[in-house]
């Protein structure tokens, strides 16, 4: 392993997401609602060298009129703060508008929302509180510091078009 390759099980983590999100990409961009659709969300975003459309399954929890996101991925490298976003939430098209957060006592605060709302946002990021109830501040910042942040999305009144 290079000294710039993640670990393998990384690689093997990211390997199987890939293959998961063909049969989500389906599932999710249904004009329906389906049990997915209560902790994933499709975004259709426009590659940010390419102009590519890309479908991106992402999970989100609800906080109040926001829905966070861990941004953990590369997926998030074609967002731009503020610029308006079309995602499909329970077979309904939105317009969400992203914020990617990056300050780590916000950060923080949001993943303890994000973890107690799905158990699975700790396993996915990396992150575990310590017995004091906070997360690994050193782990968390080195974490930020590659390119991992939050991304609080908020609705725009209108929905999104479907020929969009």
């Amino acid at each position: 392993m290079t000294q710039n390759q993640p670990p393998l099980s990384k690689r093997l983590l990211a390997f199987a997401m890939r293959i998961l999100n063909v049969p989500m990409r389906l599932i999710l961009s249904m004009h329906r609602s389906t049990p997915l659709g209560k902790r994933l969300m499709l975004v259709y975003l426009t590659g940010r060298k390419s102009g590519k459309q890309y479908k991106q399954p992402i999970s989100y929890v609800e906080d109040g009129d926001t829905l966070l996101t861990p941004g953990g991925g590369k997926w998030k490298l074609n967002l731009v703060d503020g610029r308006p976003e079309r995602a499909r939430i329970n077979g309904k098209d939105v317009t969400l508008r992203p914020e990617l957060v990056r300050d780590p006592d916000e950060v923080e605060r949001l993943l303890g929302v994000m973890s107690s709302k799905n158990k699975m946002t700790e396993r996915f990021s990396g992150l575990h509180k310590n017995a004091d109830g906070h997360y690994d501040r050193d782990r968390l910042n080195l974490m930020l510091q590659h390119g991992f942040c939050i991304v609080r999305w908020r609705r725009e009144e209108s929905t999104a078009s479907s020929a969009a």
